[in-house]
């Protein structure tokens, strides 16, 4: 009479078994209910900002600037850190005629909270800000001039209303010199995550102000980089009627 002895099952194939059927069993209920299986994602930690601004009144502005989350990532809500750095330079005719030229540097330490969620996100901050301002010839009516420090308040927002839209608003106000920036865009997905839009913008200060009005390409992926380009038609206080270009970058990480 034949008799069939067991043959002994060791441990880890055991374990790679029940592995196999619960990976197939996780499968399956992904099927069942529909559900696509969760895929991984990066969570950002430090966001790096830059732009150039160029106008036909010959103005140049360039600035950059680092966001971090503190304790966490950029894609939860949490408390953030920023520094930023601007440099440019510009020309008016003064009150006698004579051509002025102005060049400005700035920096700037904040610290704030933003709130994330499903489709929109909200940011708060507050810090420091130096700035210095050099002109080329003395003009008495400008007094936007010399070096100066003060508190800087900041305000982000970025929504998506709906699957194909998307709104973007930036905001600022330092006691240096009463200066302020705030910018509105507006988009419609036209492919991908690239979207197309207008954009209107006001900013200024003690001496001057400026109102500018355009359309933004927004969401161009080059590699690792996000690119946006905006130009439109801008009339100054000092410099009259002009028209104005903008780029835009941000790498995250």
């Amino acid at each position: 009479m034949l008799r069939f002895r067991p043959v002994p099952i060791r441990r880890d194939v055991a374990l790679l078994v029940a592995l196999a059927l619960s990976s197939d069993a996780a499968r399956a209920a992904d099927w069942y209910t529909g559900a696509a299986a969760p895929k991984g994602s990066e969570d950002w930690i430090v966001s790096l900002d830059a732009s150039t601004t160029v106008t036909s009144n010959n103005s140049v502005f360039a600035n950059a600037g680092g966001t971090a989350a503190l304790g966490g990532s950029l894609r939860e809500s949490g408390a953030r850190i920023r520094v930023e750095a601007l440099a440019g330079t510009y020309e008016y005719r003064a009150d006698s005629g004579a051509k002025v030229r102005g060049e400005q540097i700035e920096a700037a330490a904040l610290a704030g909270y933003e709130w994330v969620w499903r489709e929109a996100k909200l940011a708060g901050f507050v810090g420091l800000s130096v700035r210095n301002t050099s002109l080329s010839a003395a003009d008495p009516a400008n007094p936007v001039v010399g070096t100066s420090y003060g508190l800087k308040g900041a305000l982000d927002f970025y929504a998506k209303p709906s699957e194909r839209t998307m709104v973007q608003a930036h905001g600022s106000f330092s006691t240096n010199d009463m200066a302020y920036f705030g910018r509105i865009k507006a988009g419609y997905r036209v492919s991908g995550n690239v979207y197309l839009g207008p954009e209107v913008a006001v900013l200024g200060n003690d001496f001057y102000n400026q109102f500018r009005i355009g359309a933004h390409l927004t969401g161009l992926q080059l590699g690792p980089i996000q690119a946006s380009l905006s130009a439109g038609y801008q009339y100054d206080r000092e410099q009259k009627s002009g028209v104005y270009g903008a780029v835009d970058v941000r790498a995250q990480f």
